[in-house]
């Protein structure tokens, strides 16, 4: 025990010469845990136990030092090893670089560019904090080979993360799909080697003085200008536009100078901003986690709306507007759409045009499956994928894409990306239509229900203390099946590690299990380590044949939920 103690106080000390901004903290804990204290020798073991991995959105962890937190060593080395894969298949590869507002960002973003320039890249990094649909863009309308997103989207203020795309070039020299969209297996496997052979280097990679290059502010015009002709496609009429009346919040992050401008090229008034979160701040105040689905999130939001009692639309973004959540007013409270309800929103909105265009539709496989029959009915292609945006945008022909955690890809042409600010002003373009007509979106909600049955859905995250703890627990559920779900039986079991599952075929294993009754009221529940936050996340649905009233479905969903708190539990 002592022997390991030792090598591992020497590989903090080593990690110190590194990385000299934090050592400090390090010679702290080291100090702390030779004295006995055991948080200290936790927090050091855990920093030093083993190495970032891409997970459902790329690298993604806490802040600080060592080799499974994000600090700038480990982005210099991720930095190198990205570059050693571009240039192995590509000569003098073009990399885009993008970066948010939060804590480290701008300095990942130069350490990335100071790094890939060295290694002979042409490194473009983006003037200022930039979305991550607009650097997905940017990727795609430079016809640039690699992308780097610097951001850990609606994480707590304390993380940081690392998303990576490819461009056409290197897709092609892997045989693969997916052009301008995150990367997957098994490329991703194969920049984690040329990433660890950094990771086990004795010394840091090279960096250049100067030689890359600022992408024009104009970027962004082109972005508007592109989203804005698009929208104008998909509804030549925009009816209503100037008379919606929208409260918006960024979260903190880096949304509102492109939605405003996006909003002012679309013919629709400016919004009511939320004063207090209109801007970008890594410290994130006003909310306990900066992400729209969490509860208390949209308070502020929502007290802003009651202020102005005209208020239509209540329009949210996650801090790098990737994500979106629309609040409706439902004559006594404002409601967030569920993730799934919006989806089958903008499905409906986009069928014509996916049938027109012969473009397919796609959700993830914890999504509800009522896009699956809107696009039956419309004659569409439809598509089911594994978790992750990054599975979504590699379905062929693909016009609109959705996850049920507020991720929609309305124009995919355009972001082969999840994408909050299009999606924001499609689903308010449908907004501004239906007042004209007397309606809102849950009218429009309910007039699909009628034809689909109703459906609830909704995800249930238990907070572990690591990512082992999350697969354990699964596993335990996985030999432990429930016999009934909210009272219903018999139930059937899809274990997505195996590969006689369709979608374990067709993308390999997945560590996801799924539990289901069918019948007028059919009930599922699905089950896995989250990718990229120390959680299992459940995700609890209730279909019911058309005509099944819509409180006998709210009545299981509830039963359902409070189940399924009580099945994942850490012990």
């Amino acid at each position: 025990m002592q022997s390991e103690m030792d090598e591992l106080f020497a590989t903090a000390r080593r990690w110190m010469e590194l990385d000299p901004s934090n050592a400090g903290l390090l010679q702290a804990e080291i100090l702390a845990a030779q004295k006995g204290d055991e948080a200290a020798l936790a927090a050091l073991t855990a920093r030093f136990a083993g190495y970032l991995t891409f997970g459902t959105a790329g690298l993604r962890a806490p802040l600080g030092p060592g080799t499974t937190r994000m600090n700038r060593v480990v982005v210099q080395r991720a930095a190198a090893g990205l570059a050693d894969f571009a240039t192995k298949y590509v000569t003098a590869p073009t990399v885009v670089i993008g970066y948010d507002a939060r804590y480290g960002s701008e300095d990942f973003a130069l350490d990335s560019a100071t790094v890939m320039t060295a290694a002979g890249c042409r490194v473009l990094l983006m003037p200022t904090t930039t979305p991550t649909p607009v650097l997905a863009f940017t990727l795609k309308r430079l016809e640039a080979d690699v992308g780097i997103m610097v951001t850990a989207s609606h994480n707590p203020p304390t993380d940081n993360g690392y998303k990576v795309y490819l461009g056409a070039r290197l897709v092609q020299s892997q045989d693969s799909t997916g052009a301008y969209a995150q990367i997957t297996a098994p490329v991703d496997q194969e920049i984690a080697n040329h990433i660890h052979a950094w990771n086990t280097a004795d010394q840091l990679p090279a960096r250049a003085d100067a030689g890359w290059e600022l992408i024009p502010e104009t970027i962004i015009d082109d972005y508007v200008t592109v989203v804005a002709a698009f929208l104008n496609e998909l509804s030549p009429t925009a009816k209503g536009r100037r008379t919606l009346r929208m409260v918006y919040t960024p979260l903190h992050g880096v949304g509102a100078t492109t939605f405003g401008r996006l909003l002012a090229a679309t013919g629709f008034q400016a919004p009511t901003v939320v004063a207090e979160q209109l801007h970008p701040d890594p410290a994130f105040p006003t909310v306990v986690f900066p992400n729209p689905e969490e509860p208390g999130a949209l308070d502020l939001a929502i007290a802003t709306a009651e202020a102005q009692p005209d208020t239509d639309l209540i329009v949210a973004h996650d801090p790098d507007a990737d994500r979106l959540a629309i609040l409706v007013h439902d004559g006594q409270q404002w409601q967030r759409l569920t993730g799934d309800q919006l989806g089958l929103i903008l499905g409906a909105r986009l069928m014509p045009y996916l049938a027109a265009n012969g473009l397919a539709a796609a959700n993830s496989v914890v999504s509800a499956p009522q896009l699956a029959q809107l696009a039956q009915h419309h004659r569409v292609k439809h598509t089911i994928t594994p978790t992750g945006f990054k599975w979504i945008c590699r379905v062929p022909d693909l016009g609109y894409g959705y996850e049920e955690a507020l991720g929609y890809a309305v124009a995919p042409h355009l972001v082969n990306d999840k994408d909050g600010l299009s999606a924001a002003v499609v689903v308010a373009d449908l907004a501004a239509e239906l007042k004209t007509q007397g309606q809102g979106l849950l009218s429009y909600l309910e007039e699909l229900t009628d034809t689909f049955g109703p459906a609830l859905s909704d995800q249930v995250s238990v907070v572990v203390p690591s990512p082992s703890v999350g697969t354990r627990l699964v596993d335990d559920l996985r030999a432990n099946p429930p016999s009934t779900l909210a009272g219903y039986g018999p139930v059937s079991t899809v274990d997505y590690q195996h590969d006689n599952v369709p979608l374990s075929q067709r993308y390999g294993p997945l560590n996801m299990v799924e539990f289901a009754t069918t019948g007028q009221v059919s009930t599922r529940l699905m089950v896995r380590p989250s990718g990229t936050e120390p959680k299992v996340k459940c995700y609890v649905s209730v279909f019911a044949d058309p005509g099944t009233p819509l409180s006998t479905v709210t009545d299981v969903m509830q039963e359902l939920v409070a189940e399924a708190t009580t099945l994942v539990e850490v012990t």
